[in-house]
């Protein structure tokens, strides 16, 4: 197996943010995880349903322009998102690539990786991504880091299907990002500040209902209503769904990306982004707790021959939550120096 040299890998907590900090360790940008998914305005919480697909429910926002956008912004990197659609062009490319000795950020379908075990039973999610670190063009190969500690050789075969999935609700459309770093730099405290503010302010006025604060209690008061929802999936694969994006197994870095949201506030009040950000920092960390017991509560549920009858339960302590989190949003704008706009929700 072939990896370029120079490329340090370490496990990470999330794919995006775990494969962003493996691109700018190798070109020498020292900063955290955490710091990488809180420049971006990346937590956030949002709630939908799909034709024939079980509920999706997480933790991750999606700003405009994108998290990685923003977070590149925010330290003088060079960011380019690239789509192609054609599997002969973006395999050229990534070739191209790796061949000149740089890693590259690709999105993929977990379901086509073959280091994933699924018990045998078929699963896909194309929102997945990881870092193409090395190619071997004997064995036809490419080396791929993702957030374990193993360096996976994948063919060609599985990357190409992977990155060409079609599987809704996130297809990854053959997509890539090229980083220029030359240009680094430390966040300052403005910035910090400004990436909490959007980012309280859009869980607390989201433009829809799925979203933010509203999203969490849009999902508390459905779950209940999931048996008559169901059309072609199963509350046992919905409900372990909730606990896969809830929990650390599903790339959230535990309690529903809150510890990492923990850990952004406390080392941006560390950087001096206001003193009262650590106290909010301790609130979300035992929040995440408390995300944590949900997800265990919905996979218990999903293994239960009666799931039905949690959801009940599960769903007052998703309630009990957003209430929660509402009140710990609305400290993190008093403390990054910011008022709300509105006392609700929109």
């Amino acid at each position: 197996m072939h990896v370029i040299a120079g490329f340090n890998h370490r496990p990470t907590w999330h794919c995006v943010t775990g494969s962003m900090l493996d691109i700018y360790r190798f070109h020498g940008c020292s900063i955290s995880e955490d710091m990488l998914l809180g420049l971006g305005e990346g937590v956030g919480a949002g709630y939908f349903r799909f034709k024939g697909q079980a509920p999706f429910f997480g933790g991750r926002a999606n700003p405009k322009p994108s998290s990685e956008a923003l977070t590149c912004a925010r330290t003088g990197v060079g960011m380019r998102a690239r789509r192609s659609g054609s599997d002969e062009a973006a395999e050229k490319a990534l070739f191209r690539s790796l061949a000149s000795g740089e890693p590259v950020m690709v999105q993929v379908d977990m379901g086509f990786l073959p280091y994933f075990d699924f018990g045998g039973e078929e699963y896909h999610f194309g929102g997945h991504v990881v870092v193409a670190c090395g190619l071997d063009e004997e064995d036809q190969t490419v080396s791929i880091a993702d957030r374990d500690a193993e360096i996976h050789p994948v063919s060609f075969d599985a990357v190409r299907k992977a990155r060409a999935s079609r599987f809704r609700p996130f297809p990854p459309g053959r997509t890539w990002w090229e980083f220029d770093a030359t240009g680094f730099r430390q966040p300052t405290a403005a910035e910090i500040r400004t990436a909490i503010e959007n980012q309280a302010r859009a869980m607390l006025e989201p433009p829809i209902r799925n979203l933010g604060v509203a999203g969490i209690r849009k999902a508390a008061a459905e779950l209940p209503k999931w048996p008559g929802l169901a059309d072609g999936w199963s509350l046992k694969d919905a409900l372990f769904n909730l606990y896969i994006f809830t929990s650390e197994v599903g790339g959230s870095g535990g309690g529903f990306f809150r510890f990492m949201l923990s850990r952004f506030l406390g080392e941006a009040a560390a950087l001096g982004c206001g003193a009262a950000l650590k106290g909010v920092s301790e609130r979300f960390h035992a929040i995440a707790e408390s995300w944590d017991h949900v997800g265990d509560m919905c996979k218990r549920a999903s293994q239960s021959s009666t799931p039905e009858e949690s959801l009940g339960p599960i769903s007052e302590a998703i309630a009990a939550l957003a209430d929660r989190e509402e009140a710990a949003w609305r400290s993190a704008l008093e403390a990054a120096g910011t008022e709300p706009h509105s006392s609700k929700p929109g």
